[in-house]
């Protein structure tokens, strides 16, 4: 009998190019859920623990906050981004890509 493991994206994210392609695409048509879930894989891919410490919040706030089941409010996620060295930024929505045909 063959055994399966579950996929983890974060085991996949081993180079900053591949976390940014990652949640840039998630960025581009992902909901709510699925953009803090994108930076939960990536907190776990560099290390929660060390996440917790940069940040000051609680690992299991982390995790919850960042499963895309939470809810979690924009200055947890500014203070997560910062701490994995990333930039929130809002810039002019594109057209879809519908209207541009």
């Amino acid at each position: 009998m063959i055994k399966l493991s579950p996929y983890d994206t974060a085991h996949h994210l081993d180079s900053e190019e591949m976390i940014k392609e990652y949640l840039a695409a998630t960025c581009e048509d992902g909901t709510p859920a699925e953009i803090a879930r994108a930076l939960g894989t990536i907190a776990r891919a560099r290390g929660i623990t060390e996440l917790s410490q940069k940040t000051g919040l609680p690992r299991q706030t982390i995790y919850k906050a960042l499963s895309g089941e939470g809810n979690p409010e924009l200055a947890t996620i500014t203070k997560v981004a910062d701490a994995l060295g990333l930039q929130l930024k809002i810039v002019p929505a594109t057209k879809n890509k519908k209207d541009a045909a």
